[in-house]
């Protein structure tokens, strides 16, 4: 099993002028340490749930472009882009730059976006959740094109491309990884089975996580898809740090379902610190699993 590092807490002391150095030292110990991934949150408001819309949130793909120039190794995506922060041929755009910048380290991770609070704060559109999931499908379908050998139209429902001109191409190929997030199972599993390399889930047991890859490969199925080709992983909000062994021993139990991927996030104010302790601790054993 591997481990991700997810950072999503930008309220850190000495203010802004602390965060690039703190996010390029913290990136670093990741990818010194072991880690194969370094994520951000794709946000624009602080989360509620987290801290305070007012606490700082600073924007994913500046933020990644930055921390690639950071670092050499380790793969960098949001976890994840809502689907409604931008136009699909940006957003295909924006991530073939971050590939192209980091020597083909992207990650595409995207949702159907959630926060209602942040869109009508910043005036973006929020539409019903069932448009929302319909864009999200046509927004994989323009990256996937965008990312393709074909630079012709795209006609959809919400979105239409006359040029799906992407130029340079990634360096990855064929393309950077997509990644979706969530654990709806009528919707967004299915496009897991129609798009994705690899999902996201909540680590909120074992037992509902089964279910969840179970649904997963009966959409494959129907699919005509094989579910092996694609990534499982979840993301938990402990900390491994409160009792490693513990730790190790809950993943082992996902492991056995078929997961290969955790992300977990330094709760406090050295999260350089925290990563080098994390990974020094934990890496090596997971990598048993």
């Amino acid at each position: 099993m591997q481990l991700g590092i997810h950072f999503a807490n930008f309220a850190l002391p000495g203010g802004p002028e602390s965060l690039a150095p703190t996010l390029a030292a913290t990136a670093r110990a990741a990818e010194v340490g072991g880690a194969s991934d370094f994520t951000v949150m794709d946000h624009f408001f602080q989360m509620e749930s987290f801290a305070t819309a007012q606490d700082p949130m600073l924007e994913g793909y500046t933020s990644l472009g930055f921390v690639a120039g950071q670092t050499r190794r380790i793969t960098l995506g949001t976890l994840v882009t809502g689907v409604t922060y931008r136009h699909p041929g940006l957003l295909a755009k924006t991530v073939t730059t971050l590939d192209v910048l980091s020597g083909g380290r992207a990650m595409l991770g995207i949702g159907a976006a959630w926060y209602e609070r942040e869109h009508r704060g910043l005036g973006v559109p929020f539409p019903p959740v069932g448009e929302r999931f319909e864009r999200l499908e046509e927004t994989l379908e323009i990256c996937e094109l965008m990312w393709g050998d074909d630079d012709g139209p795209y006609e959809g429902r919400h979105y239409r491309l006359e040029e799906t001109i992407c130029s340079p191409r990634p360096v990855q190929r064929p393309a950077p990884k997509i990644l979706i997030g969530g654990m709806g199972e009528r919707k967004t599993l299915r496009l897991v089975a129609r798009h994705a390399d690899a999902c996201n889930l909540f680590a909120s047991d074992p037992a509902v996580i089964r279910h969840k890859l179970e649904v997963l490969e009966r959409h494959c199925e129907t699919e005509g898809r094989d579910p092996s080709g694609i990534e499982k992983t979840i993301i938990t909000g402990s900390d491994p740090l409160d009792d490693a062994g513990a730790f190790v021993a809950g993943m082992e139990e996902y492991a056995r379902l078929g997961i290969g991927k955790v992300w977990v996030g330094p709760p406090g104010p050295e999260p350089a610190a925290w990563v080098e302790k994390v990974t020094e601790k934990v890496v090596p054993r997971l990598r048993d699993l």
